[in-house]
């Protein structure tokens, strides 16, 4: 089998802008343990593309190159012609995570991430919360600006719909304030939550219809910088202890997003109320590359037994595993 792992930034998506430093070495920490998990599988082979400005990583990939003046979507259709399954890594911001899937299907490829109906949903933090409100998961209120601010004894947090971890997320104690702010905003997807106060953390899953496998309880290292959040590593498998809630909201979450396929993530905050979503990642996050070593298996492999509809065993990290990023989410 050949496995295309597309990867958005480090692949060429920004190919015709500056290139963040920090967005290409998380790209290359989930990208690098993905081809090296796929490298050591049998019968797999790995195949990728390239941003030019950027040395290829040394794990076992072969890497096409864009054309002269090719485009890089037409690039990314070209390699997927020469695969048998498509593995997109790319943020949900401007329906890109999407695109890049609906183009998997549209030329007949195996999917190795979820539908990407599931992955318009999840991509909007409104249309999240509400989905899972309705199916009684504890989520977080998400307004737009348009239709005024939640009840909040703690603040605000104002982000972007469709934003990838803590990308222009910004904390207001003060409601002229953030009112003022979104006044401001020349963008008109921004939605407004409650702050919620308590520990942030993640859930590591496999998804398959309406069925959900947790694969580590994550601890999120965040810090509340000058208004703003930073991401700062992640202990994977460092809230093991919080496992029987955390498996009944994957549960749940699998139920009401049937369409999630493979690896996703959930991002959560630890209230004195218990465990809140706050979002559905539909992809890799960055917890990813510390997974394998936490549970002492292939991951990879996991999600290509998955797609083969064989069973999944219920697996339980051996140890707990620091990854430390900056701007991530996990």
């Amino acid at each position: 089998m050949r496995v295309l792992a597309l990867e958005y930034i480090t692949g060429g998506g920004l190919i015709d802008q500056d290139l963040p430093p920090g967005l290409a070495r998380e790209g290359d920490l989930m990208l690098g343990t993905l081809l090296r998990e796929l490298a050591a599988l049998p019968s797999v082979t790995a195949i990728s593309t390239r941003d030019p400005r950027l040395a290829p990583p040394e794990a076992g990939a072969a890497f096409l190159a864009a054309s002269a003046g090719e485009d890089i979507w037409d690039l990314w259709a070209r390699a997927a012609d020469e695969a048998d399954a498509v593995w997109p890594i790319a943020p949900e911001t401007g329906g890109v995570l999407e695109r890049m899937s609906r183009l998997a299907t549209a030329r007949g490829k195996t999917l190795l991430g979820s539908a990407p109906e599931a992955v318009a949903i999840a991509g909007s933090k409104r249309a999240t919360c509400d989905l899972l409100a309705r199916h009684r998961v504890a989520a977080v209120e998400t307004r737009t600006r348009e239709s005024g601010l939640p009840a909040s004894r703690s603040g605000w947090v104002a982000k972007p719909d469709d934003g990838a971890g803590a990308e222009d997320s910004w904390i207001f104690e003060d409601a002229t304030a953030l009112t003022d702010w979104l006044a401001r905003k020349e963008r008109g997807n921004s939605v407004v939550q409650p702050f919620l106060a308590g520990e942030a953390a993640s859930i590591s899953a496999l998804f398959r219809d309406g069925q959900a496998w947790v694969l580590a309880c994550n601890r999120q290292d965040v810090a509340c910088e000058n208004g703003k959040f930073r991401y700062r590593g992640f202990s994977v498998a460092g809230r093991e202890d919080a496992r029987p809630a955390f498996t009944d909201i994957a549960g749940k979450v699998a139920r009401a997003l049937p369409g999630l396929f493979g690896y996703a993530g959930i991002d959560l905050v630890m209230t004195g109320d218990g465990p809140i979503v706050l979002e559905i990642n539909p992809r890799l996050t960055t917890s990813y590359a510390g997974l394998g070593a936490a549970l002492g298996c292939n991951v990879a492999g996991l999600v290509l037994d998955l797609a083969a509809g064989r069973e999944i065993p219920q697996l339980r990290p051996k140890q707990t595993v620091r990854v430390d990023v900056e701007g991530a989410d996990g």
